[in-house]
């Protein structure tokens, strides 16, 4: 018997986006998958719609996955979203089932890792320690000192020009208000995030910045978040310093943390080698893929179109 799809309420709205969610269970009442549709709403951004499919590995996933993709990109439709992103590991079931749907590969990226146990305290003291005439070190927890703010505000663009293949995820203006709501959000979910940032002599302003969200608890796997140096900036060795410094510091405040995480997308010529140079090792590749939206007939039998366009509506095919 099919499994049954049940649309849930979810309290996850913030200022930027809200999410909307499904359960699949089976005749017992057993979960056996969920979907997740991030609807973006900031300006810029309120075209896109952020997907999460889950399926359990016991169940078929042509039909449950199908039917749990209807509902996400029915309600992308009725949203007016125009455009539907999301990731997924390579090889795995979800990825054959969304490339099938219309789903196009947009950008390749490489998960990697450094086992916190392994890391070379001296070797990081040494990157740490080099000189780099006309810049110094400045390090945060949650949120950034007042004598900082405006000047880390202004340097969040340094993200903007980062390698993103064909993603349409526009680049939103960053304001205090907007930290303010990033620092609460790791928060909420238990987490310290730790910001080191490189700061111009001449001026006082951040050059660039690299960010750690460490579980609360000081075990488990902390996660970055982002490492940026402004253009203007570049081409100084910034980046691997900040980073260095990242690590040092989660390897001797958190003594029971086991490993950093990180994602890199593999045409990024800049953080890649600075992975490298720190010793993370690379864990799974996983995919970011991108769909066009249009609204279409409940009638008609929605397959992919060429240039990565679907229908709203996706119909399973039978006699497979």
């Amino acid at each position: 018997m099919p499994a049954r799809i049940i649309a849930l309420i979810d309290p996850d709205v913030g200022p930027s986006s809200h999410r909307l969610v499904w359960l699949a269970s089976d005749i017992a009442g057993v979960p056996v998958g969920s979907a997740f549709l991030r609807v973006f709403t900031r300006a810029g951004q309120d075209h896109l719609a952020g997907l999460e499919l889950h399926v359990h590995p016991d169940e078929p996933l042509g039909d449950t996955g199908l039917r749990l993709l209807n509902a996400a990109m029915a309600a992308a439709c009725e949203h007016g979203r125009r455009r539907v992103i999301t990731h997924v590991e390579a090889g795995s079931a979800t990825e054959t089932l969304l490339a099938a749907r219309g789903f196009r590969t947009v950008l390749t990226l490489t998960s990697a890792r450094l086992t916190l146990a392994d890391a070379d305290i001296a070797a990081l003291t040494g990157i740490v320690e080099e000189p780099h005439p006309g810049y110094r070190l400045a390090s945060w927890d949650g949120m950034v000192p007042d004598a900082l703010a405006d000047t880390f505000v202004a340097s969040r663009r340094a993200m903007n020009d980062t390698p993103s293949g064909g993603v349409d995820f526009h680049a939103v203006p960053w304001d205090l208000e907007r930290v303010r709501a990033a620092v609460a959000a790791a928060e909420k979910r238990g987490d310290v995030l730790h910001t080191v940032a490189a700061v111009s002599e001449t001026d006082g302003a951040i050059a660039g910045y690299t960010e750690l969200a460490v579980p609360g608890t000081g075990e488990g796997d902390a996660q970055h978040y982002g490492t940026a140096v402004l253009p203007e900036h570049r081409g100084r060795g910034l980046g691997l310093w900040m980073k260095a410094a990242s690590v040092r510091h989660a390897r001797e405040r958190y003594p029971h943390l086991d490993g950093l995480l990180t994602d890199t997308a593999d045409n990024n010529a800049h953080i890649r080698p600075i992975n490298d140079a720190l010793g993370y090792e690379a864990t799974h590749t996983t995919y970011q893929y991108q769909c066009d939206l249009h609204p279409a007939e409940a009638h008609d039998d929605c397959m992919g179109h060429e240039g990565g366009s679907v229908q709203c509506l996706l119909r399973p095919h039978h006699g497979r």
